[in-house]
């Protein structure tokens, strides 16, 4: 299975506590051991297969959030602490900048996680914003500016519950969204949204990486 890059960093003070409780009770020991694997499965990563056009979903878990933001539509992911956390890129293009903004650390679902910490991956098309819960006080970006990334491509994780949101070009209205609140998605195999211009978006990105 694979893992996300941190997952033994959340897991191995677990497993090494697993001995020394074992003094005390052997049901201290197995519920170390127990709570090591499920901190191992929380950060799995499974391989997926994108669908060859529109605007992919970065996270697994519900649609939280579906909104307009003057001529932009948002679109947000709710990831509970059973979904898997490891995020992909909605489209291909070139990553202008990854940036840091601290703030808060609210539920992942409710209104004020609007003020959470974030990091905000920008593409040339559209944003990515991944944004940290009550629980998730670690973001974790494999990209940084300047860089490339095809399609559904791993470009950070979060740990534990968390939020990815995604704003649309402006191509896209809201019309184009394909999903609805409390849907859930797959990330990089659910189609959030998908519009005339979205094959264009996908064409003009394309090419742009092999040039």
């Amino acid at each position: 299975m694979r893992l996300a890059p941190t997952a033994w960093r959340y897991a191995l003070p677990a497993f090494l506590l697993a001995g020394p409780v074992g003094f005390l009770s052997p049901v201290a020991t197995l519920f170390a051991l127990g709570l090591g694997c499920a901190i191992l499965l929380f950060f799995r990563d499974p391989d997926r297969v994108p669908p060859e056009s529109g605007i992919l979903s970065p996270a697994d878990g519900r649609v939280s959030v579906i909104r307009e933001e003057g001529n932009r539509v948002r679109v947000g992911v709710f990831m509970n602490v059973t979904d898997v956390h490891v995020n992909r890129a909605p489209l291909a293009g070139h990553v202008e900048s990854v940036e840091h903004e601290p703030g808060n650390h609210r539920p992942a679902f409710s209104k004020e996680s609007d003020n959470n910490e974030k990091v905000h991956v920008r593409f040339s098309e559209c944003d990515l914003t991944l944004i940290a819960g009550a629980f998730a006080r670690r973001i974790h970006p494999y990209v940084e500016g300047g860089e490339t990334l095809e399609r559904g491509e791993r470009l950070g994780h979060i740990a534990f519950g968390s939020r990815a949101d995604v704003l649309l070009p402006e191509s896209f209205d809201s019309a184009a969204v394909l999903v609805s609140k409390g849907e859930r998605v797959r990330a990089g195999e659910t189609v959030l949204a998908r519009s005339d211009g979205t094959d264009s978006v996908n064409e003009d990105t394309s090419s742009q990486s092999l040039e």
